[in-house]
């Protein structure tokens, strides 16, 4: 095959190369990389690539035996982008860009955007077609864009699609092959998103997809990229969300790859004190760069828009804000401020965070962000970053830190329990155990737990049930919800056997209860992020390692939280409690069939009045060893509350003409509002059934003014004297008024 001769078309590509040297091209992918499309009556191949300091490039392939210079490219704005039209050519043909530097050396290039790449080892590009997949979720996007996504329930089940499951053999399925495993699961275990680790292309396995090559392949270890659009639809039309992390902070230095794309600095930094990662062997990207800009906002995009995955969960945010990231002395200069912040990378997130949650703001933009910078989570014009989450990695780690503590030396950690509230509302936060925290010598979740076997199980049971009541949104990575005991390894199959042990069985029995739990009850998850959502109740009980508090939702409806932290039995635990009523026990994470021992369960438990911590009355509980525990709570009788039910009941007997009715019209002269106050003070004694008539409503104000029993005039004048009293007298004559 030979290059179509044709001459430069200037007017399709001004557009597109104008917008992209701006940073502002946000679809960068429909102009670069490799398009089929007709020329001239022919079907071929048009090859697009931006590499300022070439000299020569041209297009290698089998169909040429990858023979340099035989299809060279040409430069269509006389600067820095390349094209080049090959009729014949068709889809799956693979291809790499052959570079010549200005040193005139010749380096193979994969496209930076291809669509799909050969499988490692290979890395070669391939000609793909992205159109023709017919998508069935409709009625998903749509109710997506009506959701409200900070304030609706999260709760997200991170996974390795190679490692979740495997087939016989060792062989991973494919993504399509994946939903149809996955999607039973997910739903029996009711999580609302599966978040995966990267699944653009990337060369080395152990990476788990964090050094990516190809920031527009689905890496081909899975299938096509029409096999994750399945993947895709089919977890969204059984109403599962999908979130996958993306990786804007660094790329390797293969050779194939970004790195020194045309001989020299290209798409890295340029300033070796501010474009290279040692530690991590990986190259930063030139945040400042425009070209850079509308490589990385297309990538994000193109990953919402064609495959319409619902989130980016954004890695190591943090190495991107800080110039001294895992930097030492002398190994980085300061801005031109002379602070540590990468102001590039800061504009860029901004940009990035603007640009995407303004086309879709049903989006999510997760930050994975390890550090104390400020207002990660709250919009750019404001002065943030324009997240609209963040990982809360503080939480995560003294949470952590306080589950491996010896049980008997947890008073003297008890503010690793509380410290997350000093801040717990000042970022929409997602609260993550990760896949970060199971490997690298680190442990499985359950073999951070200290203790026998048995003590194992029962630490995780209330470290879950903590976490699910603590405010933010929830992660949690695959196999800990079953207690895998070996580490997460990405060459294996997650320890599915396990599930033949009861201890594992009921483990997971356990949490597809508190998802369903979390899922079911508003007050987890409809206000995360205000103090309007939460209330200390128990925050100081470090003695007992024992905390309580309460989840609010935006009707008022609470839920009461007792966390026990150690494997002590408390008998006659007496706490504030919120309301009067009667209090029933919902939730126990040491009942039987959570492999709990449960011996202990309380029955429906009646407030007294006695104020405790706050509150005018309380309760007394027990609290099994190393539990925790969910309580119903009482709705709050309100003013409001009273008048109606006065109403209520006023109607009725003032449309009958009954004699009891008349009997009270009677007597109304003599006391003004005679019915409606009978009426009131029940309401709000919580005890109609005690009322007897005419001396019992009158002996309910009387309690300490006994006197004022006899004569009714003096009574009334009396009632509304003492300012302690909550003066029934005055509440009656607005029922009288009401009624009139």
């Amino acid at each position: 095959m030979k290059p179509t001769e044709e001459k430069t078309r200037s007017n399709p590509s001004d557009l597109p190369v104008y917008l992209f040297k701006q940073g502002n091209n946000c679809e960068a992918y429909r102009y670069f990389g490799a398009h089929i499309e007709q020329r001239a009556g022919e079907t071929g191949v048009v090859f697009r690539v931006w590499a300022p300091h070439a000299t020569a490039i041209s297009v290698v392939g089998d169909f040429n035996s990858w023979k340099p210079g035989s299809h060279p490219m040409r430069k269509v704005d006389n600067d820095s982008v390349w094209e080049l039209f090959i009729p014949g050519m068709k889809e799956y043909d693979v291809y790499k860009y052959c570079v010549t530097t200005r040193a005139g050396d010749l380096v193979y290039k994969a496209d930076p955007y291809a669509f799909h790449a050969e499988t490692r080892p290979s890395n070669g590009s391939k000609v793909y077609d992205l159109n023709g997949f017919v998508w069935h979720d409709e009625a998903w996007q749509n109710a997506q864009k009506k959701t409200d996504v900070i304030n609706g329930p999260m709760n997200i089940y991170e996974m390795h699609a190679g490692s979740w499951k495997m087939k016989e053999g060792g062989l991973p399925y494919n993504y399509s092959e994946l939903a149809d495993e996955l999607i039973p699961y997910i739903t029996e275990m009711g999580y609302t998103h599966v978040e995966l680790l990267p699944v653009m292309e990337y060369p080395f396995d152990g990476s788990w997809g964090y050094q990516v090559t190809g920031y527009f392949a689905p890496t081909s270890r899975y299938g096509t990229p029409k096999d994750l659009m399945a993947f895709v639809d089919k977890m969204h039309e059984a109403g599962i969300g999908v979130i996958m992390d993306w990786v804007p902070a660094h790329f390797p230095k293969d050779q194939f790859g970004l790195y020194n794309f045309d001989g020299e600095a290209c798409y890295e930094d340029p300033n070796p004190k501010r474009g290279e990662h040692k530690e991590w062997g990986t190259m930063v990207f030139d945040f400042g760069r425009s070209e850079v800009q509308s490589f990385l906002i297309s990538s994000a995009l193109y990953w919402l828009e064609q495959y319409h995955i619902d989130g980016l969960r954004v890695d190591a945010v943090a190495s991107m804000l800080y110039l001294d990231y895992n930097r030492k002395q002398g190994e980085w200069e300061p801005n031109k401020n002379g602070g540590k912040e990468n102001l590039e990378a800061v504009a860029f997130l901004r940009k990035l965070n603007d640009t995407i949650l303004g086309r879709h703001p049903h989006k999510y933009m997760i930050a994975e962000e390890s550090t104390a910078w400020p207002m990660v989570t709250k919009p750019a014009s404001d002065g943030g970053l324009g997240f609209n989450f963040k990982w809360n990695m503080g939480w995560m780690n003294d949470m952590l830190s306080y589950m491996k503590t010896d049980p008997l030396f947890r008073s003297g950690n008890h503010n690793k329990v509380t410290f997350s509230f000093f801040y717990a509302f000042s970022e929409n936060f997602v609260l993550p155990i990760s896949h970060d925290e199971v490997v690298h010598g680190k442990g499985s979740l359950i073999n951070k737990m200290p203790g026998d076997y048995e003590a194992k199980f029962a630490n995780l049971r209330t470290f879950f049930g903590y976490m699910m009541a603590h405010p933010g949104k929830k992660l949690l990575f695959m196999g800990q919800e079953f207690g895998q005991f070996t580490e997460w390894n990405e060459t294996k199959s997650l320890d599915w056997m396990l599930l033949g042990y009861d201890k594992h069985t009921e483990l997971q029995t356990y949490v597809k209860t508190l998802n369903k739990f979390y899922k079911d009850h508003p007050a987890f998850w409809q206000i995360d992020y205000s103090w309007e959502g939460f209330q200390w109740i128990v925050p100081d009980d470090s003695r007992q390692s024992v905390v309580a508090f309460l989840r609010k939702d935006a009707n008022g409806k609470q839920i009461l939280v007792v966390c026990n932290f150690n494997p002590v039995l408390r008998e006659g635990y007496t706490l504030g409690a919120p309301n009067s009523g009667t209090y029933k026990e919902i939730l126990n994470s040491d009942d039987e069939a959570f492999g709990g021992a449960g011996t202990v369960h309380n029955k429906a438990v009646r407030s007294k009045k006695k104020p405790l911590h706050g509150f005018e009355q309380s309760i007394t509980i027990t609290l099994p060893p190393m539990s925790v525990l969910y309580f119903e709570v009482p709705a709050k009788r309100t003013r409001k509350t009273a008048e109606e039910k006065a109403a209520e009941k006023a109607a009725p007997k003032k449309a009958s003409k009954t004699a009891k009715a008349a009997k009270a019209e009677e007597k109304a002269p003599a006391k003004r509002g005679r019915k409606p106050k009978a009426e009131a003070a029940p309401a709000e004694e919580k005890a109609p059934a005690k009322r007897g008539r005419k001396p019992k409503a009158e002996a309910a104000p009387a309690e300490e003014k006994a006197p004022a029993k006899r004569g009714r005039k003096p009574k009334a004048e009396k009632a509304a004297e003492p300012a302690e009293k909550p003066a029934r007298k005055p509440r009656a004559k607005k029922a009288d008024k009401a009624e009139k």
